[in-house]
């Protein structure tokens, strides 16, 4: 008799009830039993569960708990999202959500159960943003669970998570962006602060940056991906979206900066090699956010007497500025890869006042001259 392949079980009749059993046996090597009332029915229960395990890789039961397919259901994603994303939904899950819902059993899973582990969340400190980041990955996990067919309905769809705050932008003036570059001039790292101030690029944006993407004939910079730290060291990874793949045209002043870090003004010019990082660290890899933010940004806005910010409000600056000078909205959204233009609209919404004024101020002095 030929050996039964693996997750091939039997079907036997069983006393007492005379109901069909049909058998599945595992990678473990436990087996699990599926009864019908005739030889047929076990025998499809059991190849619905076969089925299962080829779709998912694994067999869930009523009794595995939240926290079981949370962690499972992260490893399974591990391919299909950025390093970072991961690492980033590993974290919440581990530290925040599982250790409130992870005893429950996952279809036994509730709206109200999730609407008081969100309010523990806050009460133990957490912050708004932070719980509703929870939310949205409680919700993918969720929608997966539906899809499997491991859950009737996805209970994320019945909670409202907290509302974050809203953070107030405080973008640098013009003055103090002028104050902050005359402060940096002749520093190490003189370029980057100019490009940041240009473009508005992000930091993993600038990190990332390669002597292959500058032009400084044509005087354009373009992004073709980020530099990202994740727990297994570096990845460079493509924009999230289409917008965020773009050329920008960068002034003279910054030109003038990326001449001077590729080294034309030495007596020997030796040009970097097309893949070398624009802003590497000593050791010719990307920039370290933290330590750079430490050790170098904060003591320049110390140097030039200016309040303090995060780096990242460089972008806010930039854009801020380019907005109150009569820049088209349209034009500053695909400097900075915002996706669509109401994302630049919302986000520096605290300009659009002035420029309200400025435009009634046009249109009177229009009229007048008539």
């Amino acid at each position: 008799m030929a050996k039964r392949a693996n997750s091939e079980g039997s079907v036997y009749r069983r006393k007492g009830d005379g109901l069909y059993v049909a058998t599945l046996r595992l990678e473990n090597g436990t087996r699990r039993a599926f009864a019908g009332r005739t030889r047929a029915i076990a025998t499809a229960k059991a190849e619905a569960a076969k089925a299962e395990i080829i779709r998912t890789g694994s067999l869930a039961t009523g009794r595995e708990s939240a926290g079981a397919y949370l962690a499972r259901w992260v490893e399974s994603i591990r391919a299909t999202v950025r390093p970072n994303t991961h690492d980033g939904y590993e974290r919440t899950l581990r530290l925040h959500v599982i250790p409130e819902l992870g005893h429950i059993a996952l279809r036994r899973l509730g709206p109200a159960d999730l609407a008081a582990a969100y309010q523990r969340m806050l009460d133990k400190g957490l912050s708004p943003r932070s719980v509703q980041l929870a939310h949205v990955i409680l919700h993918r996990a969720l929608r997966q669970a539906e899809r499997w067919g491991l859950v009737n309905r996805n209970v994320a769809r019945l909670v409202d998570p907290p509302r974050p705050e809203r953070t107030e932008i405080r973008p640098l003036s013009p003055d103090e962006l002028r104050t902050l570059l005359e402060a940096a001039r002749g520093d190490h790292h003189e370029a980057l602060y100019v490009v940041a101030v240009t473009t508005g690029m992000r930091w993993g944006e600038l990190t990332g940056l390669r002597w292959r993407d500058v032009d400084l004939a044509a005087g354009v910079v373009t992004v073709r991906q980020q530099a990202q730290r994740t727990r297994g060291g570096w990845a460079f990874v493509e924009p999230k979206t289409a917008k965020g793949r773009r050329a920008i045209t960068i002034p003279a002043l910054a030109v003038a900066a990326l001449r001077q870090q590729r080294g034309d003004g030495d007596a020997v010019v030796q040009l970097p090699i097309p893949d070398a990082l624009v802003f590497p660290n000593e050791a010719g890899r990307p920039l370290e956010r933290q330590n750079f933010a430490r050790r170098h940004f904060r003591p320049l806005l110390d140097r030039a007497g200016l309040r303090p910010i995060r780096f990242h409000d460089l972008r806010h600056s930039a854009a801020t500025l380019l907005l109150s000078e009569g820049v088209h909205p349209k034009v500053v959204q695909e400097r900075l890869g915002h996706a669509t233009i109401s994302t630049t609209m919302d986000i520096y919404s605290h300009v659009m006042p002035t420029m309200q004024q400025e435009t009634a101020a046009r249109l009177d002095r229009f009229f007048e001259a008539g």
